[in-house]
């Protein structure tokens, strides 16, 4: 490691890689609260299996608006990082609180998830942008702790429905005090020494930055990673239940819910080790291997079901590993080859678009497992992985072409 990695890696910078990691951990637990305690908000409000979907595409759907606004109005970039991740982290942590103390129907729970995912819109993007100004040789493993801090977060609820909160009241309220607590560490962290320059507003940014082919290549990628990973998320912990269930294991609730989580929490490992082999072999390379063995996963998985937890649970975490390995990378991608004005607003629609597709997949799991059961439902995860594949291979390739036109030019 040189002098620069040194620095980089120094106790002052890792101590805010640790701040920003702990708030988007605390503000993630959000985004899956009630997906954790669905089997008994089930039983609770007689629910549907569109009704079950929409829990989770409400959070989605607030991202989404609240993204595509944000972008438009280039705010990830005319706003201090940490101050918009602030504000949305509390807004995050209020609005799903009050889903605790005044949901009694789907209704009023739908019009506060749809507000939890608008907060949720200015943490995740402005918050990869923050980091990016505190690291700029080994920003691909920065990400990936955060990116792993995040899927932690995401898993958060499983463990805590896992450990036999009372109520699913408990389990919710929880995650929004997480998300306040956390949301305050963001205040001890100011942009790094590597500022990006700040934009103005600009609604043209955003189709100049899709005209870069290289930019277009790593979004492509992103989508098809997206495609798999939010329903895989979603619907893993309800597919482990009837699966543990259909094996005859007695209270498979429980144990499906801590499964999930670590199913899900260890895309930790993922993203830090992802991040750490993308700086020194190539974010293209790893994100190749990342979305081949999750596609690989998502093909044969679910021919497992009902047979023995070991057997469903050591793939999980296989799958959990896997599908989160390249998640940072796409943003890292974008944090290099883009406008550097706009890195935050590129970042930004480049998840609003990656989670409106996630809307449509989640949507149509229940619907398929309605008809073909769970054993052929995740199949339809798998054109994900292989279009992002394709979209990633063609970019090492341009890469790779560059590189060599670059030697024969000096030569």
């Amino acid at each position: 490691m040189n002098k620069t990695d040194s620095v980089e890696f120094g106790k002052m910078h890792t101590n805010k890689l640790l701040l920003i990691s702990l708030a988007m951990l605390g503000a993630m637990t959000t985004w899956f609260s009630m997906t954790a305690v669905l089997p008994t908000l089930i039983d609770l409000w007689d629910l549907s299996s569109s009704e079950i979907s929409y829990i989770t595409i409400m959070v989605n759907f607030g991202f989404i608006v609240g993204s595509l606004v944000s972008a438009f109005m280039n705010l990830p970039d005319r706003i201090q990082p940490h101050i918009l991740c602030f504000w949305s982290a509390m807004l995050a942590g209020i609005s799903t609180i009050l889903i605790a103390i005044l949901a009694e129907n789907l209704v009023v729970a739908l019009v506060f998830r749809f507000c939890t995912g608008v907060a949720l819109s200015g943490v995740y993007g402005p918050g990869l942008k923050l980091v990016s100004t505190w690291f700029q040789l080994r920003r691909g493993t920065a990400m990936g702790v955060v990116v792993g801090a995040l899927t932690i977060g995401s898993a958060g609820p499983h463990l805590f429905k896992g450990f036999g909160f009372s109520s699913w009241e408990l389990v919710v309220l929880t995650t929004g005090v997480c998300s306040i607590l956390s949301g305050t560490l963001l205040l001890f962290v100011k942009v790094g020494p590597f500022p990006l320059p700040v934009g103005t507003f600009d609604p043209n940014a955003i189709p100049r930055a899709f005209k870069n082919q290289k930019v277009r290549l790593a979004n492509f990628g992103y989508f098809g990673h997206m495609w798999e990973l939010y329903a895989m998320w979603s619907w893993f912990g309800l597919f482990l239940t009837e699966s543990f269930r259909t094996s005859g294991m007695n209270d498979s609730s429980s144990a499906a819910s801590l499964v999930t989580f670590i199913v899900i929490g260890s895309g930790l490992l993922g993203a830090w080790f992802g991040g750490v082999f993308a700086d020194r072999i190539g974010r293209e390379q790893v994100t190749l291997w990342s979305l081949g063995i999750s596609g690989t996963i998502a093909l044969f998985i679910g021919f497992f079901f009902g047979s023995s937890p070991w057997i469903v649970s050591i793939f999980g975490v296989i799958w959990g590993i896997s599908i989160i390995a390249d998640s940072a990378q796409f943003s890292a991608l974008l944090t290099e080859h883009t406008d550097q004005r706009y890195v935050g607003s590129t970042l930004t629609i480049q998840l609003a678009i990656g989670y409106v597709l996630t809307i449509i997949v989640i949507f149509l799991v229940p619907f398929v497992e309605s008809i073909f059961g769970w054993k052929f439902t995740f199949l339809i995860l798998l054109p994900g992985p292989i279009l992002g594949f394709i979209s990633m291979l063609r970019l090492h390739r341009l890469k790779k072409n560059e590189k060599m036109d670059s030697i024969y030019e000096v030569k």
